[in-house]
């Protein structure tokens, strides 16, 4: 599932190409942080296609052997028990993954090559041997194989890896969410038969809330944000000071002024983290002073209103 963190670096990202495109069109900027939000959820569905596309490819794998000009014994009684994995057939008659294949229509599974290449790096795996090596399944051991499909032959090919790259220009930001949320989906279906995909995060109403108005609060303020900042970096270079480092600053202002119910504390700790991951190694230091600064001012002209239990500004 997507968390805060995460969908303030969507903000982030949405922000900054807004900060370089000429026209100024927030409507444009608020539907590229929508979409790259879907996006998301639509490469989750398109992975777990995918697995589903790979064990399917057995089938296939067998009429070849069948058809062979002198078959084997193995080519003449090919193992097909995957085909029957408890979990594959429980999530192809769940009806949210069957509304959001039509929906998203992912087409790596359409990709003879790269199916192919998946199957024959399962096909020669000990987990693979041993897994249709025995007569009995159980939801669990099923699940077992899927996860290794995933983790140790989907996500260890470079093939796939490449693919997911040239398709989904965010999969290396997104790479840990979509793990988590295969994670989770395996966990859901469970013994009892509540069978339920993955979330987008953990309450997308609110989420999505939260993500466009901080959207706006930051663009809708900039010039005064900017006034906080150039006051409190008169000794510096204007050009010295990066661009995401001055939208992380801005995002975290509108947190401060506008966001009543998240402490500054945990405003400030959010963005020095984002800063790690997308700015320079100096800025880091460089925004935590500037926001202490300005957030005594705001403290000072009682611009900083928190709210509920813990949330009282000293």
């Amino acid at each position: 599932m997507l968390n805060r963190t995460q969908l303030r670096v969507k903000v982030f990202q949405a922000l900054y190409a807004y900060q370089i495109t000429e026209k100024k069109d927030i409507a444009k900027h608020q539907k590229f942080l929508s979409n790259s939000v879907e996006q998301v959820y639509s490469m989750y569905i398109g992975l777990l296609d995918l697995i589903i596309a790979v064990i399917h490819y057995v089938d296939v794998d067998a009429t070849e052997g069948l058809n062979k000009h002198i078959p084997t014994d193995a080519d003449l009684n090919p193992n097909l028990k995957i085909l029957n994995n408890l979990f594959v057939n429980a999530l192809l008659k769940n009806e949210d993954y069957l509304q959001a294949l039509k929906k998203y229509k992912p087409k790596w599974s359409a990709d003879v090559e790269l199916v192919k290449s998946l199957f024959a790096s399962l096909k020669i795996a000990d987990n693979y041997s041993k897994y249709i090596a025995t007569n009995t399944h159980t939801l669990h051991t099923d699940k077992d194989i899927v996860k290794f499909i995933f983790k140790k032959i989907i996500l260890k090919s470079p093939l796939a890896l490449q693919t997911f790259d040239d398709d989904f220009i965010s999969w290396s930001i997104d790479e840990d969410v979509l793990k988590a949320m295969f994670a989770k989906t395996l966990k859901n279906f469970s013994e009892n038969g509540n069978y339920a995909l993955a979330d987008l995060s953990a309450n997308w109403i609110d989420d999505k809330e939260f993500i466009f108005d901080l959207l706006h609060k930051t663009v809708s303020n900039d010039t005064i944000f900017q006034t906080y900042i150039a006051n409190k970096t008169k000794n510096w270079d204007a050009e010295r000071i990066s661009l995401t480092d001055t939208i992380i600053m801005k995002m975290a202002l509108s947190e401060f002024m506008f966001f009543a119910s998240i402490p500054t504390k945990v405003s400030i700790n959010e963005y020095l983290d984002i800063a790690k991951e997308y700015s320079t190694p100096k800025s880091n230091g460089f925004i935590n002073g500037i926001l202490d600064k300005i957030l005594a001012d705001l403290k000072s002209e009682n611009k900083i209103r928190k709210f509920g239990r813990g949330l009282l500004e000293n």
